[in-house]
């Protein structure tokens, strides 16, 4: 990642050290109620699970926020920049990685509410470059042979993460393709493309499948692919379909591709872990940096940046089923089939991705879906996702609750989620 070896001075330790870096337990309880969903004590629990990674330099600054019925509690940690030492605030933007993905499976459901794409029918009208596709004979095959592709790719395919391409689970350089894949800039990374989206499809599409369509499930691939689709399909770019349909109407003011040069001082710098000494180095700074300026290629599979306000509306759209004030982004049926699991077991049991993963989750359009009793919660049915810049959010219908973590470290690791995991834990538990 080419990141230099960023070093904490005596002088930022000391502004870390001076409250920067200590909890601003700024908690906003909007609309309040007489009698409060979270004890007092779980309100605590919840600030000390951040507190301790921020204290122990895992990561610079963390937003939480979580809503439930018409309390709202705003908690902020440490620092937005090391060396600047300025404070994390409610406002600060932060990049948001894979929870783009949602975002975009909504506005291809509002196209298909619309009846200008189906869910299940083939999407080369508008990506010929993917028409009549080959697919590896094997994974391990080399790129020339292949075979006939069963059937065409479906938008379905693209929100199932089932189109047949995608990240492989193995070390880089395991099979030929990952390569191919390497070299055409293909490979899901926290450094976006950076040529236009004609591009990317041609690249895409001068390679064979991995997989037939419908066969698998391979992450993250699908929604590049389902960004330019529904570009393609308007007629104007993503984001300006995103900002009409989806952003305005709930008021997210501060979610886009890019953060313009008014805001870049809200804009968290990003980091990430020096593999030998754990100490946090900057990966990708505010001013000057990859979110700096409109980019080439809008992603729909991670391009996005948000504060937690913002997002907080999206979810709040998704629990309420598809409402935007007296506007409606949605219906109940598309909200309900997003959120539902959309993988067989079959289709699981082929499918490798973190261990334990699909034991308890499910995959519905652009986020997981609980399906069992796990260790957040013994109730399944909340839906959510991270992204890995650090950031992740769950809803859940049954409880109307809704919680955020924004914090900007690359994850690198399984354990990168471990303080959301933590998190999201003591916010049920909080709930008495």
């Amino acid at each position: 990642m080419n990141a230099h070896e960023f070093n904490l001075s005596r002088r930022h330790l000391m502004a870390m050290s001076a409250g920067a870096l200590a909890a601003n337990v700024a908690i906003s309880e909007a609309h309040a109620q007489a009698t409060r969903p979270f004890a007092i004590s779980g309100r605590a629990s919840m600030a000390k699970a951040v507190q301790k990674a921020v204290e122990g330099r895992d990561v610079a600054g963390v937003v939480t926020l979580v809503a439930k019925g018409n309390e709202t509690l705003v908690n902020t940690f440490g620092v937005q920049d090391i060396e600047t030492g300025v404070p994390i605030q409610r406002n600060t933007i932060f990049r948001i990685a894979s929870m783009t993905k949602p975002t975009c499976a909504v506005a291809a459901m509002i196209l298909v509410e619309e009846g200008k794409l189906a869910l299940d029918a083939p999407v080369d009208r508008w990506l010929p470059e993917l028409a009549n596709r080959q697919v590896l004979r094997t994974i391990g095959s080399a790129l020339d042979d292949t075979v006939p592709a069963q059937r065409a790719i479906t938008l379905r395919d693209l929100m199932t993460l089932r189109m047949g391409t995608g990240a492989i689970m193995q070390p880089p350089g395991t099979y030929p393709i990952q390569n191919a894949m390497s070299d055409a800039g293909l490979l899901p990374s926290p450094k976006p493309f950076t040529e236009g989206p004609d591009a990317f499809m041609q690249r895409l599409g001068a390679l064979p499948l991995i997989f037939q369509p419908g066969e698998r499930w391979m992450y993250h691939t699908g929604f590049d692919v389902l960004g330019v689709l529904i570009a393609r399909a308007t007629g104007m770019p993503l984001s300006e379909f995103l900002q009409a349909r989806i952003f305005a109407p709930l008021a997210m003011s501060d979610t886009a591709f890019y953060v313009p040069t008014g805001k870049i001082e809200r804009l968290a710098t990003c980091y990430q872990r020096d593999p030998q000494t754990r100490q946090l180095t900057v990966f990708d700074k505010a001013r000057g940096g990859l979110f700096s300026q409109a980019p080439a290629f809008e992603a729909g599979g991670g391009g996005l940046v948000s504060t937690a306000d913002d997002f907080l509306a999206f979810a709040q759209m998704l629990l309420h089923k598809g409402p935007a004030g007296k506007e409606r982004i949605l219906s109940p049926a598309a909200i309900a089939q997003m959120t539902a699991d959309q993988i067989t077991p079959a289709q699981k049991a082929a499918s490798p991705f973190a261990p334990g993963f699909w034991e308890t989750n499910g995959w519905g359009f652009g986020l997981a879906v609980a399906t069992a009793p796990d260790k957040i919660s013994a109730t399944p049915g909340r839906f959510g996702w991270d992204g890995g810049y650090g950031t992740t959010f769950i809803a859940d219908p049954a409880a109307d609750l809704f919680a955020i973590l924004l914090a900007q470290r690359v994850m690198q690791s399984p354990d990168d989620t471990a303080l959301n995991t933590a998190f999201m834990t003591e916010t049920y538990r909080a709930l008495g």
